[in-house]
């Protein structure tokens, strides 16, 4: 009809990307997920007990009094197009099995390192290298504190050239929020390259 408005365009809903906070026990996943997350953070954290004595480490980490025993969960908008769905692993070995189905759907992870226990998290980085997932390494910086520079952790940790070592400080949001654009940012640079080989590949044919 002449002279009527135009129809509002309804806008595009947000894509959504499931990331997973990983790493060894009390290295700082439960923070960061609640640091970061825009909504009230979903959390399953239980008091550590005696029963756990001689099975859960915690070494270096004595005043620890809570764990996550299946998972945290946050939610944080990137930009008007993204959204991260972030979900946190249990730390202790024994609960380990509920990995594979909390990797399901992910596009990317984040290892949180404490640097006082780096073997805490040997574990997550072959589990991820093992499933093909993409993924950064966050140094947790506990007190403030980075006494060794990205490099030295990456020959310390033996990782390959193309994972991102970042130092961060899980208890600030702008600085988990880096993180999670760095892994963005290389999830992003995985796709153009997977294209450009796909497209070669094509063409040789």
């Amino acid at each position: 009809m002449a002279g009527s408005e135009p129809a509002a365009t309804a806008a595009a809903p947000p894509d959504t990307v499931k990331i997973l906070i990983a790493g060894g026990f009390g290295v700082g996943k439960t923070t960061m997920v609640g640091s970061v997350s825009e909504i009230v953070p979903l959390r399953t954290e239980e008091p550590l007990t005696a029963a756990g004595l001689g099975i859960d480490d915690l070494d270096g980490i004595e005043e620890k009094r809570a764990t996550t025993v299946a998972l945290d969960f946050g939610r944080i908008t990137i930009s008007r197009e993204l959204v991260l769905y972030l979900f946190g692993t249990p730390g202790q070995q024994r609960f380990w099995f509920m990995w594979n189905d909390l990797a399901i759907g992910a596009l990317g992870a984040v290892v949180l390192i404490d640097v006082r226990r780096p073997e805490s998290s040997f574990a997550a980085i072959d589990f991820f290298e093992r499933r093909g997932i993409p993924f950064v390494v966050g140094v947790n910086g506990f007190y403030g504190a980075h006494p060794y520079p990205p490099e030295d952790i990456r020959d310390a940790l033996a990782l390959p050239e193309h994972v991102r070592v970042l130092l961060c400080d899980a208890r600030k949001r702008e600085s988990c929020r880096d993180v999670l654009i760095a892994l963005i940012d290389q999830l992003i640079a995985d796709a153009i390259e997977a294209d450009g080989d796909d497209g070669l590949t094509r063409r040789d044919r």
